[in-house]
């Protein structure tokens, strides 16, 4: 059986898909890179925002016109949350919710006709999914949160925190570095309360990736800032670890975060922030942003641009707040009209703009090991090749000839920043 296999939104969502993949490789099917040459298709759904799940449907939609013979599978939170309309759009065979995600590879075989049997098994370091660009795995160490930010429909859709075991993450880890995978970023809805439903601690799996595995590089995803250990930032002193964080702060109002029902602060956030880079040397720090939640005021937006601005983030993304039926916020009064949201955003552009360029700027003139991925691009001169620092910033480089360093870590001179939004180096 070949099967296309896609997803959308977060981190968490690749890892599922990049785990279906290699289960379907161990039972000797094939994971294709083309929606047409696909007997099944499954898309691994998002609904963050109303816009992801209109997105959801329109790539439905897509997929279905693009290979109406493939049989297609909707997951994730769209397939979760909306479950009756998923199953209503043309060419959608099964709907799997995400309580069933662990299981949907067994689903896949046994509930649909696909008429092909299995093939052989591949050799044991051939590829999952022939897409010659990545060189960074996602592993995904826990689901659900025990949080509920009034705004967030990811609890809803995710359900209650569930951790995988140290040994399965260790076992997943040594698996994904002997096929060739140089760096893993941990992924999960709530890292930081990883083993919560075990006994377990975050702490307590860093200390177990570090002794029992060899991979290069550890990249810790998205922490929500709070439930996380005191000792936390000692361990980046093994150079394995990454020094980058993405610590999510979503508003620079305190009354803001207050409605928002989240647990860190602004105080504890620039306290929290503090010892992160006491801990973590070289530490490059980014964040997510929502602009126009219920009942904020140009005086939050204001205080939101300026804590931006004195933290010094390395980069932010910044999101419109959308309303999803199912959260607290939907139903709060005081709702903030889209002209309004569109405006703060564009006033945040050029102040994200600077901290990005500045953050850049900052690493000019130093070596940095850069983890290179496969896009080329052939420049007079040579072929430009992309690759991401320790610090995950985008770098690229000009080879004179067609060398393939995908998959490498090599030392780079970083000498300049280009277009404001990566650097152009050198390998030493």
């Amino acid at each position: 059986m070949q099967v296309f296999l896609e997803h959308m939104g977060c981190r968490l969502n690749e890892a599922e898909r990049a785990t279906w993949g290699r289960q379907l490789h161990a039972r000797g099917h094939a994971v294709v890179p083309r929606i047409e040459d696909a007997d099944v298709a499954v898309l691994n759904t998002c609904a963050v925002t109303a816009s992801a799940a209109r997105d959801a449907r329109r790539r439905t939609r897509r997929l279905h016109r693009a290979n109406p013979r493939a049989q297609l599978v909707l997951t994730g939170c769209f397939a979760t949350l909306e479950p009756e309309q998923a199953a209503a759009l043309a060419g959608v065979d099964l709907v799997v919710p995400n309580t069933e995600k662990s299981h949907l590879v067994d689903r896949l075989l046994d509930g649909l006709e696909t008429g092909s049997e299995p093939q052989a098994a591949a050799e044991p370091g051939a590829p999952v999914h022939p897409d010659a660009r990545r060189t960074r795995a996602f592993v995904k160490i826990q689901d659900g949160c025990r949080n509920r930010c009034t705004f967030c429909i990811v609890t809803v859709a995710r359900g209650d925190e569930r951790s995988r075991s140290i040994d399965d993450i260790v076992d997943e880890v040594n698996s994904l570095h002997q096929t060739g995978n140089a760096e893993v970023v941990l992924t999960g809805v709530h890292i930081g309360g990883y083993g919560h439903d075990r006994g377990e601690t975050l702490l307590g799996l860093l200390d177990a990736l570090l002794e029992r595995t060899r991979v290069p590089r550890i990249r810790v995803g998205s922490l929500e800032p709070w439930d996380l250990p005191d000792a936390l930032f000692d361990r980046w002193r093994d150079p394995r670890l990454q020094p980058h964080l993405h610590l999510p702060l979503q508003s620079g109002s305190d009354a803001v975060l207050r409605r928002m029902a989240r647990r860190c602060p602004t105080g504890r956030y620039r306290a929290l922030v503090d010892r992160a880079r006491q801990g973590i040397p070289d530490l490059h720090l980014t964040t997510d942003l929502i602009v126009g939640f219920p009942g904020s005021t140009e005086a939050d937006h204001d205080r939101t641009a300026a804590f931006l601005d004195d933290i010094g983030f390395g980069d932010v993304h910044v999101f419109p707040y959308s309303p999803r039926p199912g959260t607290t916020a939907a139903t709060f009064s005081g709702q903030v009209d889209g002209s309004t949201q569109r405006a703060r955003i564009a006033n945040l552009q050029p102040i994200v703009s600077a901290l990005r360029a500045s953050a850049l700027a900052a690493r000019v003139g130093q070596v940095r090991p850069v983890l290179f991925e496969g896009r080329r691009e052939a420049v007079p001169g040579g072929t430009r090749r992309t690759g991401y620092t320790d610090t995950f910033q985008r770098v690229v480089v000009t080879l004179p000839t067609d060398r393939d360093l995908r998959g490498h870590v090599l030392p780079v001179r970083l000498d300049a920043v280009e277009d404001g939004n990566r650097l152009v180096g050198q390998l030493i």
